[in-house]
């Protein structure tokens, strides 16, 4: 299985000593063909992380596109456990 290219929309900085990171996301085209509409509204997953290192202008984490699409194949229902129970007890567990 080969790894997806990253596909970066933005970066963002940690805020001093809070646990909270303020992010710029770039709205172009390349962000349009992973929006999707869910319920009337549109929605896109995205994926923060922590850069390994600061970079030149301050920006402590990266932003991308989260791409992963669960494998249909490998989805699988669990059978459900249907109890021949014919005492007439509250169906308690114990």
């Amino acid at each position: 299985m080969s790894k997806e290219e990253k596909i970066y929309v933005g970066s963002g900085k940690k805020v001093k000593d809070y646990d909270l990171v303020n992010i710029s996301i770039c709205l172009d085209d390349k962000i349009k063909p992973y929006i999707y509409e869910y319920k009337g509204k549109k929605y896109i997953n995205l994926t923060v992380a922590a850069k390994k290192e600061v970079d030149q202008y301050g920006k402590t984490h990266s932003v991308t596109i989260n791409t992963f699409k669960p494998d249909e194949k490998k989805v699988e229902s669990k059978p459900s456990q249907e109890t021949n129970n014919t005492d007439d007890s509250d169906d308690l567990p114990f």
